[in-house]
């Protein structure tokens, strides 16, 4: 296996670590603290690689916004509204380098348009309260088809979309239970128009009409006292919408996990074949344009897994960590 891309993973605690050899060996990043801050505060909660530079990457935590631009090995702090809140989501925009957005716990989204000098809060009409709490924006997402549509997943009040720029707001709920309102993870399938991908704890939803209905597909229970089976990341293969992955488990944390792939779009689904059984539920998913086949996935407690043949075969990583909250793999 060729050594040429750098895989990121954010931790509860212990901020980034990164390899730059695929996976053999591992470093800690450095990231600036605020002078208040200590290092086991930091938690890494998301993490996005730029569309236009991929050496630039942003990481969401408890301290506040990062940005490294020399793929994860160091960081800077980048003044926003959002220090002192839990960042549980960053995005780039797609269509301009210079537009970055932040999601936060209790809940709220931030954007800047000058690489974070100035920032706007976007008028989402989100739950201030739910039954876990403040909401958590999950997801953002500028649809790779139309960069005026912007899609925002909250943990626990559905799905938010814009179409003129974050202008005004509609709310998408799946299904008539509490568990439908809880959003994970958030794809659009770019080929498939209107194709939305949306975990909950109780499966994968999908919409072929830009989410004015649904449909949801669960997968099998680990055990049979299990009440759900448990859903967390989705990830599409970058260039291929019909090869989907999806972080499975038995609960959260979970003791068991699994990654489920589909190649026909979500009409069947396999679970993949893991050298190791996962020992919580599978969380997140990493994937690059640079390599459609390389596909990284991390469980909640620490393993990271890796697949060069799009989810073919896996290896699991050397290198365990403590809790992983992000994921993400870049070019050299």
């Amino acid at each position: 296996m060729s050594q040429d891309f750098t895989i990121c993973v954010g931790t509860v605690g212990a901020g980034v670590w990164f390899s730059s050899d695929s996976g053999e060996h591992w470093r800690r990043s450095r990231m600036k603290l605020p002078f208040e801050a200590e290092p086991g505060e930091i938690q890494i909660r998301s993490l996005a690689v730029s569309p236009h530079n991929s050496h630039h990457v942003l990481a969401g935590s408890e301290a506040g916004l990062y940005r490294s631009e020399d793929n994860g090995a160091n960081w800077d702090l980048v003044e926003s509204p959002a220090y002192g809140k839990q960042i549980w989501s960053v995005a780039f925009h797609p269509g301009d380098p210079d537009t970055m957005f932040i999601g936060t716990k209790q809940p709220g989204v931030f954007r800047s348009s000058d690489r974070g000098k100035t920032w706007e809060t976007l008028a989402i009409p989100m739950a201030e309260r739910c039954l876990a709490g403040a909401p958590k924006v999950t997801n953002i997402l500028v649809d790779p088809r139309d960069k005026k549509t912007i899609w925002v997943g909250v943990e626990i009040d559905g799905v938010y979309c814009s179409r003129d720029d974050g202008a005004t707001w509609a709310h998408r709920v799946m299904g008539d239970k509490v568990l439908n309102l809880d959003v994970h993870g958030l794809a659009v399938a770019e080929g498939h128009p209107g194709k939305l991908l949306v975990t909950t704890p109780d499966g994968l939803w999908s919409s072929l009409d830009e989410g004015a209905s649904w449909s949801l597909h669960g997968f099998p229970r680990f055990a049979e006292r299990d009440q759900i089976s448990y859903c967390r990341g989705v990830a599409l293969r970058p260039g291929d919408p019909d090869t989907i992955f999806v972080g499975n488990g038995d609960f959260i944390p979970g003791k068991r996990g699994a990654i489920q792939r589909s190649r026909d779009g979500g009409a069947s689904w396999e679970r993949c074949k893991l050298p190791v059984e996962p020992n919580s539920v599978i969380y997140w998913f990493g994937t690059h344009p640079a390599n459609p086949d390389v596909v990284v996935a991390n469980s909640l407690h620490g393993y990271v897994y890796l697949s060069t043949d799009a989810g073919d075969s896996w290896r699991k990583v050397d290198r365990e960590f403590g809790e992983i909250r992000a994921l993400t793999w870049m070019p050299n």
